[in-house]
């Protein structure tokens, strides 16, 4: 999981297909910096910006972890830099010009949530308030804040859209997450007032895909585990809670038209059209798998773990406005990321 790259015939053929959506000519002679390098959507939108780059703009990628990055855009000689960097400090010892900022970096898994709930609050909220400031003093042309289809809590709304509100229990740890997305996004907004800046905001729901890394214990990633290894596909629940789940190409052509096409000030949902349950996400890796799927009473910290929200289906008509839409139904994008992983290069 850890290494998959642009040499991946399969994983560059889905690359390639969201490259070819955009007019890169746009970003010509900028420096675009995206933060989160070695998350899941970071590293996919880096493949995509590089396969796109023919040599006009330059990409930095930004992270904890040099060793990990270094390998994993290994392939990337020019027009790519790393920067190791934790983004709850200030951006201090740096002096780039950074035309545009994608920031991607956040504690996004139920066992970061438990082990540093505290962390994952000042990753969110403190990390882009430093990407901020830092941009305003150096030639910022636009935010792009990478948020949480989370910040809705638990809706009445059947569909979410981005004016939906629901409640978050604000004395429960897991609210680390959302509520710090919240602020975020609030903070994003007041930077624009305050100092005249652009920034936009991107409202994934439930992604998945190839490049998650071993460390990844969402429940997506606990099922692919399981499927890659043969074993039977554990459900820590009934299963029946109503969710979007978009397969990583389509959440990165999303964040792309956001970033392209985005109206100022203005948040937007990415998903696909469909509705899936978590049951349903496990039948279908376990069908494509040729594998069981039993469920299994969670223990009191997976119980802890697991989100509160009991459904969680967004709209993405907004977006759709921008001439964005999805391509990959969950059959597909599960059969997609099956086909790379189980695809790996030797030396990956």
């Amino acid at each position: 999981m850890d290494q998959v790259t642009i040499e991946n015939t399969f994983y560059r053929q889905d690359v390639e297909r969201v490259a070819s959506y955009f007019p890169w000519e746009k970003l010509k002679n900028c420096n675009i910096l995206v933060t989160g390098a070695r998350g899941l959507i970071g590293s996919f939108l880096i493949d995509v910006l590089m396969t796109a780059n023919k040599k006009e703009f330059t990409v930095y990628g930004m992270g904890r972890d040099a060793k990990s990055a270094n390998q994993r855009f290994k392939n990337y000689k020019e027009n790519f830099h790393f920067i190791q960097h934790d983004i709850s400090f200030p951006l201090d010892n740096l002096n780039i010009n950074f035309d545009y900022i994608i920031h991607a970096a956040s504690n996004a898994t139920p066992c970061a949530f438990i082990a540093d709930p505290v962390g994952t609050i000042k990753g969110n909220v403190w990390g882009c308030d430093n990407l901020l400031s830092y941009g305003i003093a150096h030639g910022l042309k636009r935010f792009l804040y990478v948020s949480s289809g989370e910040v809705y809590g638990e809706c009445n709304d059947s569909v979410y859209t981005e004016i939906s509100h629901g409640y978050i229990d604000n004395v429960n740890w897991r609210s680390c997450y959302p509520n710090s997305k919240i602020l975020s996004e609030t903070l994003c907004v007041s930077y624009a007032q305050q100092y005249n800046i652009d920034t936009v905001i991107a409202r994934p729901s439930h992604v998945y895909g190839p490049c998650y890394t071993s460390s990844d214990n969402r429940a997506f990633a606990q099922f692919l585990n399981n499927a890659l290894q043969k074993q039977d596909i554990i459900l820590k629940s009934s299963g029946l809670i109503q969710r979007s789940y978009c397969y990583i190409a389509d959440c990165i052509s999303g964040i792309l038209a956001i970033l392209f096409y985005g109206k100022p000030g203005n948040a937007y949902n990415i998903a696909p059209e469909e509705a899936t349950s978590i049951k349903e996400l496990a039948e279908t890796i376990a069908q494509l798998s040729s594998v069981q799927c039993k469920i299994v009473l969670p223990s009191q910290i997976e119980q802890q773990q697991q989100s509160p929200i009991s459904h969680a289906v967004l709209s993405s008509i907004k977006l759709k406005e921008l001439g964005w839409k999805s391509i990959f139904n969950l059959k597909e994008g599960i059969e997609r990321t099956l086909t790379i992983l189980n695809n790996q290069c030797p030396n990956q």
